[in-house]
């Protein structure tokens, strides 16, 4: 490092005369990861397409390498070595790998027809530089979501690429994916390119980066040397503010509290065996473990989404089997999916369909929908979860991140239920989201509703969770009450150190 690299000096950015980005500065050295930090909303989206050239800046310069240039389009942007890495990969499914690297600058043969042969040598070169284990000829769409983004990589160090921008790179990736995308993220290092990285995920920024540039509102906050800053820090300037208490939570007596839903024996070939967990009307309890152990699973049976699942489950001390998740809803049960854009969500209808979709029923007026008490709901839970949205009637798939996670909250808030499941409930959304979702949960908690929350976040696990049940290879090998909860205890459990 030492050299510069990108200058972007005094950029503004306007739509309609309201300001995305107020005269942001910021600055990359060659061989650097340099962490791009801010809420949803915060002007690093906007910032990004006005360096790849989807985007022409107001007011302000960009310099690479010393030299005013023009960014005025996206090949412009390839030309200065520039290659964005979007969150939705943008790669043609159909086409194989060589086929999607070389993309509009195909090798001809002599005849002028494709050369498929030289195509596909030339891309089994560029990938193994990388150290990436792809075959050239392999369709897209048969490729890891993981395999799909070191395609992407490739392509973009391709054009002579030495300012890479990874934008929410590991949101869909399991962990060992993860892993695999550090690796090549070192590998450029070492070959002297550039990368701005923009996560929400603090552990990968101290982990890989070597600054941090936080923006909020559109403005520029600060940067800082990764090695000589917290998590503390960042987030307080992030939001503006300290947060004395970034994990809401006010723990109350359980002793007195009756079970709302106990589990025995819950088994499916393959998949789990033999869980048994109880948890109380007011209670938080975490599910800890590695991707892949099985906890979704799990919380999939108990709300009636699997079949050919053994075992027992009481709500409220009674015996009940569900045979579909309508069953589970009607009798109180609610379940935050991992995926909401998947799961969650229909992306092209409105906040105002996606949050009363599940709870219908309590909007009939005999056979016709009453808009008024629909409204009164969707009005309430938006104000609850403090939603950012235009109007209830904008797309859910238009908003950020985390105020589609908010919608998806509030559309089983409003099912009201006894228990309520939420699989990574903060997966994907900024701070100052995450701290309001805390805020909510622990509301719901204190309001006596029973809460089961599967994380792979520990610091969430083990500040929010009155006990924890850690999962491994589908058994359920360690419960942990609130006074053991330390990462290296629930690391001990999860990765296989305790039996």
């Amino acid at each position: 490092m030492g050299q510069t690299v990108l200058e972007m000096i005094g950029i503004k950015k306007s739509f309609s005369g309201i300001y995305a980005l107020s005269g942001i500065d910021f600055r990359l050295e060659q061989g650097e990861v340099h962490a791009l930090l801010g809420e949803n909303g915060a002007g690093k989206s906007t910032l990004i397409k006005v360096l790849g050239g989807i985007y022409q800046p107001d007011e302000g310069t960009i310099k690479i390498r010393g030299k005013e240039v023009k960014i005025n389009g996206v090949l412009a942007a390839q030309e200065n070595g520039v290659g964005i890495i979007h969150q939705e990969i943008v790669l043609v499914p159909y086409l194989s790998v060589a086929q999607n690297l070389f993309l509009g600058r195909e090798i001809k043969t002599k005849y002028g027809t494709v050369d498929k042969e030289e195509m596909n040598k030339r891309a089994t070169e560029m990938i193994a530089s990388l150290g990436v284990k792809i075959e050239a000829d392999t369709l897209v769409e048969n490729l890891t979501i993981a395999q799909q983004q070191m395609v992407e990589i490739v392509k973009a160090v391709s054009f002579n690429g030495n300012i890479i921008v990874m934008d929410e790179p590991t949101s869909s990736l399991s962990n060992e994916e993860v892993e695999q995308l550090f690796v090549i993220i070192e590998e450029l290092k070492k070959k002297q390119v550039s990368m701005i990285y923009i996560s929400h995920r603090m552990e990968e920024l101290f982990r890989i980066s070597d600054r941090v540039t936080v923006i909020r509102d559109g403005s520029y906050v600060g940067t800082r040397q990764t090695s000589e800053t917290n998590p503390n820090e960042l987030v307080a300037m992030m939001v503006g503010r300290d947060l004395k208490s970034f994990y809401t939570r006010d723990y109350c007596d359980l002793e007195k509290a009756p079970v709302a839903l106990k589990v025995e024996g819950l088994t499916q070939k393959g998949v789990f065996e033999n869980v048994g967990f109880e948890v109380h009307k007011g209670e938080i309890l975490g599910f800890a473990g590695l991707v892949g152990a099985g906890r979704s699973e799990i919380m999939e049976s108990i709300f009636g989404a699997r079949k050919d699942v053994t075992g027992d489950v009481y709500l409220h001390g009674k015996k009940v089997r569900f045979k579909n998740p309508m069953e589970a809803i009607k009798a109180g049960i609610a379940l935050v999916p991992e995926d909401r854009k998947k799961q969650g969500l229909v992306l092209g209808n409105s906040v105002s369909f996606n949050m009363t979709l599940s709870s219908l029923r309590f909007y009939m007026s005999g056979i016709a929908i009453s808009e008024k008490k629909r409204k009164k709901v969707v009005s309430e839970y938006s104000s609850m979860l403090r939603l950012k949205a235009a109007s209830p009637e904008v797309e859910a798939g238009s908003l950020s991140g985390g105020n589609q996670q908010k919608v998806v909250l509030g559309k089983w808030l409003a099912t009201k239920p006894d228990v309520l499941i939420l699989d990574e409930p903060t997966r994907g959304v900024d701070v100052n989201a995450k701290f309001e979702i805390y805020t909510v949960i622990n509301e719901l908690a204190k309001q006596g509703i029973a809460i089961v929350m599967v994380s792979s976040e520990l610091p969430e696990i083990i500040n929010m969770c009155d006990n924890v049940c850690v999962v491994r290879g589908g058994k359920l090998v360690g419960k942990l009450s609130r006074d053991e909860l330390t990462q290296e205890e629930i690391m001990k459990y999860a990765a296989g150190g305790i039996d």
